[in-house]
């Protein structure tokens, strides 16, 4: 038998954060019948976000392995936001569709690996049912100067 996903959580030594606080006018997720859409989660961790600024090579920017870790981070706090409003993590029954922006250097072409930091943790957390359509989006600044932000889309059960 498979393991819940809140006991894959605990395996992983992971805990669900808080959800964080709008920073402007709306949610952080939405049920629409068996599906739960999260906004667009940023890496905080305990309110603050580890690194700011724009991802590539070089100085003064976030290497894309750092990204890749903070992409795993927002990932963990879109799942704490749609456990949220389905009744626990455990109510999700399959991830459905991920959309990873990385605020990126002109010259970064590494999007896809950085939003794997997501997709990776996802698949960890809810096996077989983590596998997800994707999209991995270079953009020029995010909220706040985060270098990533990523949403999901989960059916819950």
């Amino acid at each position: 038998m498979t393991a819940a996903p809140s006991q894959r959580l605990a395996d992983l030594g992971l805990v669900l954060p808080a959800v964080a606080a709008p920073v402007a006018a709306y949610v952080p997720a939405v049920r629409s019948g068996d599906h739960v859409h999260t906004s667009g989660q940023l890496p905080f961790i305990e309110g603050a976000l580890p690194a700011t600024g724009k991802v590539g090579q070089g100085p003064g920017l976030v290497s894309p392995e750092e990204a890749h870790g903070l992409a795993r981070t927002a990932a963990l706090n879109a799942i704490a936001a749609a456990a949220a409003v389905a009744g626990g993590v455990d109510h999700i029954v399959r991830v459905v569709k991920v959309v990873g922006f990385v605020a990126s250097d002109p010259a970064f072409t590494g999007q896809p690996g950085v939003v794997n930091g997501a997709s990776e943790l996802l698949h960890e957390v809810f096996g077989a049912a983590g596998v997800h359509a994707r999209s991995a989006v270079g953009v020029a600044v995010l909220p706040l100067d985060s270098p990533v932000e990523v949403e999901i889309v989960v059916e819950v059960g």
